[in-house]
């Protein structure tokens, strides 16, 4: 009798190791898993991706281009970024009659729909910094022949642009004298852009900087108003 207690007990004590060694197993497991997962997801970028194509409101020309970055850069620009909300002339324009959120149904149908026909083709007057200066108007970000967004801007220029607010379309410069509808007056930066939030822009990464300029590069050309408006790109 005593031979078979002790089997019991030893028997006891082995089936009660290998459930601790289990629970270790599992318990490293749960805390690996989530580490394991963020890096495959890359951040949580790959979703962005995927849904920043399917959001896109106009046709995309892919062709050369790094699919990824313009997933990514479409979901910068249209969820969490709203470009088109300035680089457009107004709600009136942003979208069509019915797909205008900010009206009441009907017109609206329930469904918000961009205006292919002016998305991102700049416009929007904010008016002058003082009255009798220059008006503050919204650019046009399309890419023109050459394929190159914001009017044929490089990438270089345009990271320059998000990065330190230059103009390099020089539409207004600081007054020399009293203020005229060229010119901001001081202590306003002519070379700069007035406006555009382009202080907080220059904390993004170098790939969103990338991203947005990919996504930029292709979305349709909007010819804009003739030249020799600011607002004017070449798209032949």
């Amino acid at each position: 009798m005593k031979v078979k207690h002790r089997s019991r007990a030893k028997t006891r004590h082995v089936v009660t190791g290998a459930l601790l060694v289990a629970g270790v197993v599992l318990l490293a497991a749960s805390f690996e898993t989530p580490v394991r997962v963020q890096a495959d997801d890359d951040d949580g970028k790959d979703w962005k991706v995927e849904r920043g194509l399917a959001i896109a409101p106009v046709p995309l020309n892919l062709a050369g281009k790094d699919r990824r970055l313009v997933g990514l850069g479409s979901y910068i620009v249209n969820a969490q970024i709203p470009c088109n909300d300035c680089h457009t002339q107004n709600t009136s324009t942003q979208f069509v009659p019915t797909g205008n959120p900010y009206l009441l149904r009907p017109p609206f149908t329930g469904r918000k729909k961009v205006d292919p026909a002016t998305y991102l083709g700049g416009g929007n007057d904010f008016g002058p910094l003082i009255p009798g200066s220059a008006h503050i108007v919204s650019r046009n970000l399309t890419p023109d022949r050459t394929g190159r967004p914001e009017g044929g801007h490089t990438f270089e220029e345009f990271r320059e642009i998000l990065r330190t607010g230059i103009d390099f379309d020089h539409q207004h410069r600081t007054c020399s004298g009293a203020p005229n509808e060229t010119c901001v007056p001081p202590p306003f930066n002519g070379d700069l852009l007035q406006i555009m939030p382009w202080p907080t822009f220059q904390e993004m990464s170098e790939q969103d900087l990338r991203a947005i300029y990919e996504y930029l590069s292709a979305v349709p050309c909007i010819a804009g108003p003739p030249a020799p408006s600011p607002l004017h790109n070449d798209c032949e």
